[in-house]
């Protein structure tokens, strides 16, 4: 248990970002997951506009130190490499 007021006040702290990190990575899974449909279905066209919409998420998710940069340009780098693939529908 936290005995100084500066390490209660640093627990407080931590709960905030926790709750407010794990919200911007669900964000973050849920414009994937829309992108990862629109390709299991193979629908090129709103794959990429999907992708375009999950690409500023991505990279707020860096900007905010919730996923690592090499880790979002792998993933971004995948996914259009998957919809390029993809037979034009």
């Amino acid at each position: 248990m936290a005995n100084t007021a500066s390490a209660r006040k640093r627990i407080r702290q931590n709960e905030v970002r926790n709750a407010r990190n794990t919200a911007r990575l669900s964000r973050v899974r849920t414009f994937v997951k829309k992108v990862e449909v629109a390709i299991a279905t193979g629908k090129k066209d709103e794959a990429a506009v999907a992708l375009r919409a999950a690409q500023p998420e991505l990279q707020r998710a860096v900007g905010k130190g919730v996923l690592h940069a090499n880790t979002v340009a792998r993933r971004i780098s995948r996914l259009s490499a998957r919809i390029k693939s993809l037979v034009a529908a």
